[in-house]
């Protein structure tokens, strides 16, 4: 097994550079830090990760948790997950912050500078689809703080990994139970959270690619954001229903499903198709009184426990997640399995 001196003396750098490029720490010219990882994987180089978990242990990590904070209930399971994984890594010394911010750049750019000041040796983020966070986790990273961004991504970012659902999939996924349920013709409307969330815009665009390629029996007549808020769901369904009485589907493309349920109740259409995502405890009250068809699910505890167990591993050995993309199930709930 090759040893980090062999290393050190093949790459002409001292054993103190090696250690410091294989386990995230300390400043290395990206052109030294490239040789060494170089030499490292040529010869095989595993770490003895029992001695560097115990190393971890002494260093006192600290891992800052931003994640969305807009009344949408899913988060309270994702959050349930963190916390979780979080009890285990006090274990090695390792504590977690958890911020919550809404739909806001600025504020997000607040919680990861306040996270940063405070000592944070990385950040698990579920960012909003800004150039101003594409920056900041790009200057994160050339800083040697790792970022990795869960339940949604970011386009163009150094982010080290992303957990999370397949959005784009899901929206396919919402395309063909819409048209495999709803009685034709079809005409949908879609109700979204915000065109600043990523996966947001992946489902919707998931849900309009797969109508376009496979399914001409659907047409989409009318598209509303909510903020994930419930009054403001409300408003935006029942407005929609009004303006478009041949309305007779909707895809309900990330939170506020609850409000938007009670407007479908209130305007006495029973002819209409819902599909939704999630199986909040409202939305699964919905699915088992039969106004939501189908739901589609995507695991929020594991986004919220494999982030933390895949940043600690990076900061306690170096060693990077395997995947990029760490994609949860798409799991489809109907009212008999919810």
């Amino acid at each position: 097994m090759a040893t980090i001196k062999e290393i050190a003396e093949l790459a002409g750098v001292s054993r103190g550079t090696v250690d410091r490029v294989l386990n995230n720490r300390g400043s290395v010219s990206p052109q030294t830090a490239r040789k060494v990882l170089d030499i490292a994987k040529a010869l095989r180089y595993r770490p003895n990760r029992a001695g560097i978990v115990l190393a971890a242990q002494k260093r006192n990590l600290k891992i800052g948790v931003i994640l969305f904070d807009n009344g949408n209930p899913f988060f309270d399971e994702v959050l349930q997950g963190v916390e979780s994984k979080a009890q285990e890594l006090a274990d090695y010394n390792c504590s977690v912050s958890v911020t919550r911010v809404g739909f806001d750049p600025a504020a997000q750019l607040a919680a990861m500078d306040s996270l940063v000041q405070d000592g944070a040796n990385g950040i698990i983020l579920t960012p909003c689809n800004d150039p101003l966070i594409r920056d900041k986790i790009n200057e994160l990273s050339a800083r040697g703080i790792p970022v990795i961004t869960t339940n949604t991504d970011i386009e163009n970012s150094d982010r080290l990994a992303y957990v999370g659902c397949d959005f784009y999939r899901s929206g396919e996924t919402a395309a063909g139970l819409m048209h495999l349920i709803a009685v034709p013709p079809i005409r949908a409307g879609i109700i979204t959270g915000s065109s600043r969330v990523l996966c947001h815009t992946d489902r919707i665009a998931g849900f309009r690619d797969r109508i376009r390629s496979h399914y001409p029996d659907i047409r989409i007549l009318d598209m509303k954001e909510n903020s994930d808020d419930e009054v403001e769901s409300y408003a935006n369904t029942l407005a929609m229903l009004k303006v478009h009485p041949d309305l007779n589907a909707l895809y309900f493309a990330a939170g506020g499903v609850y409000g938007g349920c009670r407007a479908v109740l209130a305007s006495g259409r029973t002819d209409i198709t819902i599909i939704s995502c999630d199986k909040v405890p409202t939305t699964r009250e919905m699915l088992l009184n039969g106004v939501i068809n189908a739901t589609i699910c995507q695991q929020p505890a594991v986004q919220g426990s494999l982030p933390l167990e895949l940043l600690f591993t990076y900061l306690a050995t170096g060693e990077k997640p395997a995947h990029e993309h760490n994609h949860t199930i798409i799991d489809i709930r109907i009212r008999e399995n919810v």
